[in-house]
């Protein structure tokens, strides 16, 4: 699972837009014999296992150092001591003829809302998913620095690619 985060504000080309890594999530995918209308998906995200992968931009390349403050800071920003879990439950799948969009509940810094995931193969039994989080929908303030001159913004795109076989 992946998180990209892009960044706004007049400070924004000292920070780096950034690509972190979800290292321990899971998912559940029931498909009945009725078919994928009728499947169920749930996720559950542990958000204490974010890893900084990639940093585009900014006014130097991503060290070790700030790899380990923008991890730190993230684990802050959602407040992982009082949340350190987020799900995903669906209530509806539709499908289309290359796509399904999965609708359902998010929890995430303990607010639930309504999300929709879109859905494409890869290939045959490889799916990947993508959605838009934004983070002011959960009660999240989006980090900034440099007095508000540097912020990540309110959105931030949540990619996963499942192999169904594997």
């Amino acid at each position: 699972m992946l998180l990209r985060t892009g960044r706004t504000g007049v400070g924004s080309t000292v920070g780096h837009d950034l690509t972190i890594e979800v290292t321990d999530w899971s998912l559940e995918l029931n498909v009945p014999d009725t078919g994928p209308a009728d499947a169920t998906a749930t996720a559950r995200v542990e958000l204490g296992s974010l890893a900084v992968r990639d940093g585009t931009g900014g006014a130097r390349p991503l060290s070790d150092k700030d790899r380990g403050e923008i991890e730190n800071n993230a684990r802050r920003t959602l407040d992982v001591a009082r949340h350190p879990t987020a799900t995903f439950e669906s209530t509806r799948i539709v499908t289309g003829e290359d796509h399904a969009t999965i609708s359902g509940m998010l929890t995430l810094h303990g607010v639930a809302a309504p999300i929709d995931v879109e859905v494409r193969e890869v290939r045959a039994t490889r799916y990947r998913a993508a959605t838009a989080v934004t983070q002011s929908s959960y009660g999240i303030k989006p980090y900034s620095a440099l007095l508000g001159a540097l912020k990540v913004r309110d959105d931030v795109v949540v990619e996963v690619e499942v192999d169904l076989e594997g």
